[in-house]
């Protein structure tokens, strides 16, 4: 169900960003630069008010720019294809935005004194980042491990929907957004591990290393 209403949802988008990005692109602006950017965004709107405990505004700052992760994306398909370069440059900025968005999670929740939902942050800090890993490192190796329940979508959907309910005042609704999130994201981790396995199995040798 999680696919279905990610396929939906990205489809939909699409349609809204396609303008935009061709708009970027007359105006000889890179795919490369908007990752970038959306970066830089993502980092103001998680330290510079999330992690002082301006939840809705932190939220919101951070939805907006975690969309440029499908406008620059919609660039390089319309420019002739994602370069190598490009690819890398996108996943390793994913990487800096999530740990802004949970470290600033975890920082603001550390100035509450809120010891568990802080252990939740940085499971997720540290889960979000395995998730990932996993996938690279399958991929490394010739295989796949695109499957889960909680791809990075999911994750800053969750986190989002948690910090924007206590902003609004009804404060458990983060950490139990974390809670919930660490579990899914340890979860797809065992996922993403399982299928890689059952892989590995057809392909790996005899005496060679399990």
């Amino acid at each position: 169900m999680a696919k279905i209403f990610q396929v939906s949802a990205r489809a939909g988008m699409t349609r809204v960003v396609e303008p935009i990005a061709r708009r970027l692109l007359r105006a000889g602006v890179s795919p490369n630069t908007v990752t970038v950017a959306g970066t830089l965004g993502v980092l103001v709107g998680a330290l510079g008010f999330g992690a002082r405990g301006h939840l809705v505004a932190g939220a919101l700052i951070v939805t907006v720019f975690a969309l440029t992760d499908l406008l620059d994306g919609t660039m390089a398909r319309m420019s002739g294809g994602s370069t190598r370069f490009g690819a890398f440059l996108d996943s390793s900025m994913d990487r800096v935005a999530d740990s802004a968005v949970f470290g600033a999670v975890a920082f603001y929740l550390a100035t509450q004194g809120d010891r568990a939902g802080l252990a939740a942050a940085l499971i997720c800090l540290a889960a979000g980042g395995l998730v990932s890993y996993v996938k690279a490192r399958a991929e490394g190796l010739g295989m796949s491990a695109n499957v889960g329940i909680a791809e990075r979508t999911e994750r800053l959907l969750i986190v989002g929907v948690g910090g924007l309910l206590a902003g609004l005042g009804l404060e458990p609704a983060l950490p139990i957004a974390l809670w919930l999130l660490a579990a899914v994201s340890l979860f797809t981790v065992g996922q993403r591990m399982r299928h890689v396995y059952q892989q590995a199995r057809q392909v790996d040798v005899p005496g060679g290393r399990r």
